[in-house]
């Protein structure tokens, strides 16, 4: 009542009622996010003001282009998108985890435990969790070219069909591995352009070993085709600049006129004649070998004709990120001014040519000696399926990049989280320090680990139920010990939504990422504990105030 005493204009919702909307908040979230997971999870249509469709799988994409009003909501799907930012994956995973901890805590709660007794165990399970799962991975895999392919076909299942699954995972995993530092294990993703094109289909989406510039040569008389290249990476003006500050020039006659143009042209063809003599010193008489100009600033049209006289192919105005993967693609290096121009800063490339598609045109760097980035090259004949490519690339990018850096994967189709609901559920309570009501928070723990499991039966038309007792038959079988007093050989079981039944990952070639997972027990269990203990929700923000004055 305080509350309203300071401001009679303040909503307030007081425990039962404020816990009810957190949770009914949570559970509508998962069961519009649930229908999505696994690979036969379903689409979403997205429409948005202007009458744009997109059409995804990914949770990411739905949460930050839907329009949510519950704050409960925005919550969990702002922390959501933030397990894609650091991971690449695992958003839809967050709010089924979210959404379920949040049921099975209040079933409790409604029986008289307080919420602040089930958060305790919350936290005892989490620990445990984790622990469980560093003993789960496994960190004795060869990280070759094949399994990376299973790791990225895993992935990628989720957000494209089968067909396209196996196109695009061969193309992702040889991307990765191109920009891939071996001598320091460094690996930045930024360094794989992504480029989209309309034009034939997501099948035709293709891998280039070099760089793809969506624009070419902007004079007819440029070669098209440039073999054996000298490539000069340039951050020159070569055109007439306009002072910096506002100036005027006056002039009493037009032969002053005339003087002051070709005084404004000579300091252009100074730098282009600098140019020129470095193409002459390396290319010489030969006429086999091209030379080619990729200049971040702008070139007029008289520098242009002057360049192509000498048959310079030359493209302007280049994105600045590409000049970075123009170095890496090359191995030549940036230059800022024309003064010191020598055959040791030129890159070098096998073969650079243009290819015309409607109004644009693309220019493709290839055949170089040792590209340290490279571009995948996505096709498609609509906007919506360039977008959904795209996304289900950037995700598999990084799934491939974090099995990569984390040096261990976990077996995938659910097998994890089957496994640590029956870890928790037979394990020593009081071992792991939950005593008395405190079972509870570790009970509806481990109940809201199978969310997942059960979610991705029941988004492949079988009876999760049915599926989630034959896994936990087959773990029981497991359990006892070898016979010699050694422990029984560790198997994993998860669930084949081909037949609906029990699989084993490993053999099935299916994988998850463990950072993906290790983030989304951390980030779902903070979550659902935060909303649990909100016992008030307020809203009053200042606007109200100010309203009421």
């Amino acid at each position: 009542m305080s509350l309203q005493l300071l401001n009679p204009k303040a909503e307030s919702l007081r425990r039962d009622a404020a816990l009810k909307v957190n949770v009914t908040s949570a559970e509508g979230l998962q069961s519009v996010l649930e229908t999505n997971l696994g690979p036969k999870g379903t689409l979403k249509m997205l429409v948005d003001g202007a009458g744009n469709i997109k059409l995804t799988k990914d949770g990411k994409v739905l949460l930050t282009e839907m329009q949510i009003q519950s704050p409960t909501a925005v919550l969990i799907a702002r922390a959501a998108a933030a397990q894609d930012e650091i991971t690449g994956d695992g958003t839809t995973t967050v709010v089924c985890l979210v959404g379920e901890l949040l049921r099975q805590a209040y079933r409790y709660i409604q029986e008289g435990v307080h919420p602040r007794i089930i958060t305790d165990g919350f936290e005892i399970a989490r620990k445990e969790a984790l622990e469980r799962l560093n003993a789960f991975q496994m960190r004795d895999v060869e990280l070759d070219r094949e399994f990376l392919l299973q790791v990225a076909r895993s992935s990628l299942a989720t957000k494209v069909n089968a067909e396209l699954t196996e196109v695009l995972a061969p193309i992702v995993t040889d991307a990765v591995l191109n920009v891939q530092n071996t001598e320091t294990g460094s690996l930045d993703l930024h360094m794989v352009e992504i480029m989209q094109m309309q034009h034939l289909s997501p099948k035709d989406t293709t891998f280039v070993k070099g760089l793809v510039l969506d624009h070419g040569g902007r004079h007819p008389d440029m070669p098209t085709q440039v073999k054996d290249a000298y490539v000069l990476i340039l951050n020159v003006s070569l055109e007439y600049e306009k002072t910096e500050v506002n100036s005027g020039f006056f002039y009493s006659s037009a032969d002053q006129r005339d003087k002051l143009a070709a005084s404004e042209r000579k300091f252009v063809d100074e730098k282009l004649k600098k140019i020129i003599d470095l193409k002459n010193e390396v290319c010489g008489m030969d006429q086999d070998r091209g030379f080619v100009i990729v200049n971040q600033k702008g070139i007029d049209p008289m520098s242009l004709d002057i360049l192509a006289k000498h048959n310079i192919l030359a493209l302007r105005r280049a994105k600045r990120r590409n000049m970075e993967r123009l170095q890496l693609v090359t191995g030549g290096e940036a230059q800022n001014s024309v003064e010191d121009l020598s055959p040791a800063i030129l890159g070098y490339s096998g073969l650079i040519y243009q290819q015309t598609i409607g109004e644009e045109k693309f220019t493709y760097v290839t055949e170089n000696r040792d590209p340290k980035s490279c571009t995948i090259l996505i096709k498609g004949s609509t906007h919506y399926a360039l977008q959904q490519t795209k996304d289900a690339v950037r995700d598999g990018l990084r799934a491939v990049a974090n099995v990569l850096k984390d040096k261990a994967v976990i077996p995938g189709a659910g097998s994890f989280f089957i496994d640590v609901a029956n870890h928790l559920s037979k394990a020593n309570m009081n071992k792991l320090g939950a005593k008395g009501k405190t079972k509870t928070g570790v009970e509806a723990f481990a109940e809201a680990m199978l969310v997942v499991p059960k979610t991705l039966v029941k988004n492949s038309g079988f009876d999760p139920l049915d599926v989630l007792a034959m896994c936990q038959d087959e773990l029981d079988d497991m359990e006892p010990a070898a016979e010699d007093g050694e422990a029984a050989p560790r198997r994993y079981v998860g669930v084949d939504l081909n037949i609906g039944d029990s699989c084993d990952p490993t053999i099935e070639g299916i994988w998850d990422s463990y950072r993906v997972v290790r983030n989304a027990i951390n980030g779902a269990t903070g979550i659902a504990s935060n909303l649990l203990l909100c016992d008030e929700l307020l809203r009053a923000g200042r606007s109200t105030l100010k309203e009421g004055q």
